[in-house]
């Protein structure tokens, strides 16, 4: 047996352990690194035996499972970024759907099921029973993902014309399903949100309690 043969058979032995490799895998992350790892393994196997088609085949696999990987962990440096800085939800972006909306369109009820969250991009949005305006970049609706019941707290209307992008909550389960460095660092973005959201009420609390006190001491 010469050395092109030993190659060979070595090239096939690696491929299949890296195959069975990738099977066993259960999060995105390392079974894309082993799919790349499968796709150069086959690629060098099937070049040194004349099997060209599955080479072209794992040629074409082979920027689509490192484009994969890319992307899942841009995911997690781009929320793990969000937690350390600004609080913003813009890194789901990639993984949400426009949906445009006119003046009186309510994009869901208080109580009713939730199960999708939306990101606003444009035009004037209203948190009805807090008479509170959602600005322009804000993320609505990721709270009843995390609420036992899974219903709304609140009914959002839209008040001016524009754009908003919605994700469903299993999109974003299955984001964490694959990767637990997602899920980890969403948690903590969306608990972050939830106290900066109870510390400005409080404050406006205060202000109001404040108010009404000083009005209620003024002399008539």
């Amino acid at each position: 047996m010469d050395m092109s043969q030993v190659a060979a058979n070595a090239g096939g032995i690696f491929s299949s352990i890296f195959l069975i490799a990738t099977y066993t895998m259960t999060t995105m992350i390392p079974l894309r690194i082993f799919g790349i790892l499968t796709n150069l393994a086959l690629i060098t196997f099937s070049f040194a035996n004349g099997h060209y088609h599955t080479m072209v085949l794992h040629m074409v696999l082979l920027p689509l499972n490192s484009y994969r990987l890319h992307q899942m962990l841009q995911l997690v440096r781009d929320v793990k970024r969000s937690v350390n800085s600004d609080l913003s939800m813009a890194w789901l972006k990639p993984f949400m759907t426009e949906r445009p909306c006119e003046a009186g369109e309510v994009l869901f009820y208080k109580d009713e099921k939730a199960e999708d969250m939306f990101y606003i991009v444009s035009g004037r949005y209203r948190l009805v029973e807090m008479g509170l305006e959602v600005p322009v970049g804000a993320l609505v609706g990721e709270m009843g993902m995390l609420s036992p019941s899974n219903k709304r707290t609140g009914t959002l209307e839209c008040i001016e014309s524009g754009l908003v992008l919605s994700v469903t909550y299993r999109q974003v389960e299955e984001l964490y399903v694959q990767n637990p460095a997602f899920g980890f660092y969403f948690l903590r973005l969306v608990s972050a949100r939830l106290f900066e959201n109870l510390n400005r009420a409080e404050a406006r609390i205060a202000a109001l309690t404040a108010a009404q006190a000083q009005a209620a001491n003024k002399p008539a």
